[in-house]
């Protein structure tokens, strides 16, 4: 990994002040969808509900199981008010393999999608790609809903998902829970809320990645007061990009000044493209790829 040298700021007025600091951001402005969307080809993993899995039975792995698609399933925390729902996608012969556990990632959508986003732009098949190829070890990937971003419920959704959604996951699935295997990642309003979130409760994700991350410039002192706060043993590993034409550009590099003064080891990718799902589409493997590094470094000796 490297570390980018500061970039001048510019000040940009930047939208969704109330997705960084909760109280210390004015109320969101809605952001404009994407001029230009990707549709991804179908994909091969099926999505059927599944909002309590069982626990698998212990079977003899067949053969056939390594050579199929991942599935993607529908689930829903009803601890939550409102219910958290989500989309999980489970690696191949996730329910043969019942003595294996997994690393699992979170990916947050944009402002004005839903949880399919992700799954829109191609994730499942990428992570299939991945570990048919022996590129990667098996992960799941959670892919929480946040569509309640323009309702009162909308400010509570980064304490449903650390407080109610990531125990559940990691007690109803074979997760690794712990750090080291646990990521954070998320495109525009989703960046901005994985900013928060990882700096806030950096003992929960051992990577954060920030795609074209909405950040509320007024807030960069907050953000850096936070960071300060990090022990630097503790600050999690951090993957930033954005499009060249990125409308969030500007405050995007803000945000890099406070990395580079504060001597954050992280990664930038500066990007051709601009704040869109072709965008984001055009990079989704390049994401995974980062994400699942740490966690195949172990294989790497084996």
């Amino acid at each position: 990994m490297r570390r980018m040298r500061p970039r001048q700021a510019i000040i940009l007025a930047i939208f969704v002040a109330t997705l960084l600091f909760g109280p210390l951001a004015c109320s969101p402005a809605p952001e404009i969808p994407p001029t230009v969307t990707i549709t991804a080809p179908p994909p091969t993993a099926t999505i059927t509900p599944s909002p309590s899995p069982v626990p698998p039975t212990a079977t003899s792995t067949p053969l056939g199981c390594r050579t199929q698609p991942g599935r993607v399933e529908a689930g829903s925390v009803s601890s939550t008010t409102p219910a958290q729902e989500y989309l999980i996608y489970l690696p191949p012969c996730y329910t043969e393999l019942t003595d294996q556990r997994y690393p699992v990632l979170y990916l947050l959508h944009g402002q004005t999608y839903t949880q399919d986003q992700w799954v829109r732009l191609g994730v499942p098949q990428a992570v299939d790609q991945m570990i048919a190829s022996g590129e990667s070890l098996p992960f799941i990937v959670v892919f929480p809903d946040d569509r309640f971003w323009n309702l009162a419920a909308g400010p509570g959704f980064g304490e449903r998902l650390v407080g109610a959604l990531v125990p559940y996951i990691d007690f109803t699935y074979r997760t690794l829970p712990d750090r080291t295997h646990r990521a954070l990642g998320g495109l525009s309003r989703g960046g901005g809320w994985t900013l928060q979130l990882g700096f806030d409760r950096p003992e929960l994700f051992g990577s954060l990645g920030l795609h074209s991350p909405g950040i509320f410039k007024d807030n960069a002192p907050v953000i850096e007061r936070i960071l300060k706060n990090i022990p630097e043993e503790a600050r999690p590993r951090l993957w930033l990009d954005a499009g060249d034409n990125d409308r969030e550009l500007e405050s995007i590099l803000v945000f890099e000044e406070i990395l580079a003064r504060n001597d954050y080891f992280y990664e930038f990718h500066l990007y051709a493209g601009d704040h869109s799902e072709v965008y984001w589409g055009a990079h989704v493997l390049d994401y995974l790829r980062w994400y699942a590094e740490p966690w195949n470094e172990p294989a790497s000796g084996g």
